[in-house]
C-alpha cells in the first residue's frame, strides 16, 4: 500500500524532524544541506514536536529550532507557499538567533553562527534554475567573509532534477528532496530500497506510523486540508486581484502593469528583446518610469531620423 503521506505537511515535517527520538534524522538533513567541513554530530531540539501545536485548523509556520554541539543556532522550516517578504523574514529570524546569544556576561567574540534554513515546495527565484542558495555576510568586491555570523539557506525542492533510476546514488540533499516530494507515492518497502541511508530508514518509519495510526492520520488529514484551504485562499486572492486589476486598474498595481506593458511594447517596436514581466515587476515604479522615458526618447529619435513613423507607435508610448 502506498504511504499516502506528504512529508511537506507541517504535522509530518515537525514529527519527523522535530521529535527528540528522531534527532539522527534531523542531523542527516542538516548535514546534507550545510555540507560542513566537520559534520554535525549532536543537536538539541529547542522546540520539540507536540500535538498541542496542531490543536486547531489554523495554518502556521512550525519551524524547528536547534542548537548543535559546535555552538551553532539553527532554524529550519518547510514552506508550501511563497509570499512577499519571505527572504527578509528568514534574515530576521537569523538575526534574532544571533542577537539572542548575547546573554549578560557573554562577549561578542563568543557569538556563533545563526543559520536560517527554508525548504520550499514552490519556486522563490523564478528566473533562476539553482535550487540551493546560501547567503552570508560578505565583501563581494574583495572576497572577504564574516565567519560565525548570519547565514540563510533557501532550497527550492522542485528545481532538483530527480530520477528514480539514479536517486540511490544521488547527493544527500537530492535524496531528501525526493523524500519530501514523492514519499507519498511509494510503498514503504520500495522507498527504503531507493533511499537506503539510516536516516531515511528512520524517517520512512515515522511516516509509515503516521499513515497507520488513526489519531495521526486524522491530524494529518486536518492539517493537509488547512494547507489546501490556505493555498486556495491565496490563489483566490491573487485571481481576484487580477480581475480587479482588469476592471479598476488595481490602483498602484495598475500603474505598474501599464508601465510594464508599455515598456514591452516599445522594446518590440525598437526591435529589442522584450524584458520578462517578472523581471520588470521586480523594479520600482520610479525605475520603470525611467526605463519608459528612455525608450520613448529613443523611439522618437529613430522616427525623426527616418522621417516617418509607424501608425500608432508614438501614441502607444505616450498613452
Amino acid at each position: 500500500m502506498l504511504l499516502g503521506i506528504k512529508p511537506t505537511v507541517d504535522f509530518v515535517f515537525k514529527k519527523v524532524f522535530g521529535s527528540p527520538e528522531n534527532i539522527p534524522v534531523l542531523i542527516g538533513l542538516l548535514n546534507a544541506i550545510l555540507k560542513l567541513a566537520h559534520p554535525i554530530v549532536r543537536v538539541e531540539i529547542l522546540n520539540p514536536f507536540s500535538y498541542q501545536d496542531f490543536a486547531d485548523d489554523k495554518l502556521v509556520v512550525l519551524d524547528i529550532r536547534a542548537h548543535d554541539s559546535a555552538g551553532r543556532w539553527l532554524n529550519i522550516e518547510m514552506q508550501v507557499t511563497v509570499f512577499t517578504g519571505l527572504l527578509q523574514r528568514l534574515v530576521y529570524y537569523a538575526c534574532t538567533m544571533y542577537v539572542g546569544q548575547l546573554d549578560p556576561g557573554r562577549e561578542y567574540k563568543d557569538l556563533r553562527s545563526a543559520i536560517s534554513i527554508c525548504l520550499l515546495n514552490k519556486q522563490l527565484f523564478r528566473e533562476d534554475t539553482i535550487p540551493h542558495h546560501r547567503f552570508r555576510l560578505a565583501d563581494l568586491e574583495h572576497g572577504m567573509e564574516v565567519t560565525d555570523s548570519i547565514e540563510v539557506h533557501t532550497l527550492e525542492l522542485t528545481k532538483y532534477n530527480l530520477q528514480e533510476q539514479t536517486i540511490s546514488s544521488a547527493p544527500g540533499i537530492e535524496q531528501w528532496a525526493f523524500f519530501f516530494l514523492f514519499a507519498d507515492r511509494y510503498e514503504p518497502e520500495r522507498l527504503r530500497e531507493l533511499l537506503p541511508g539510516v536516516e531515511f530508514q528512520q524517517a520512512i518509519s515515522v511516516v509509515e506510523t503516521i499513515a497507520a495510526r488513526t489519531e495521526d492520520r486524522m491530524m494529518y488529514d486536518q492539517r493537509l486540508k488547512a494547507q489546501r484551504d490556505y493555498e486556495w485562499g491565496l490563489d483566490s486572492a491573487r485571481e481576484e486581484g487580477r480581475e480587479e486589476g482588469l476592471k479598476k486598474g488595481r490602483e498602484e498595481g495598475r500603474e505598474e502593469g501599464e508601465l510594464v506593458g508599455k515598456i514591452q511594447l516599445l522594446q518590440e517596436l525598437l526591435g529589442e528583446e522584450s524584458s520578462s514581466t517578472a523581471s520588470l515587476r521586480e523594479r520600482t515604479i520610479s525605475e520603470l518610469s525611467e526605463i519608459l522615458t528612455d525608450l520613448q526618447q529613443r523611439l522618437r529619435s529613430r522616427e525623426s531620423s527616418s522621417g516617418g513613423s509607424r501608425p500608432g507607435s508614438a501614441e502607444a508610448g505616450r498613452s
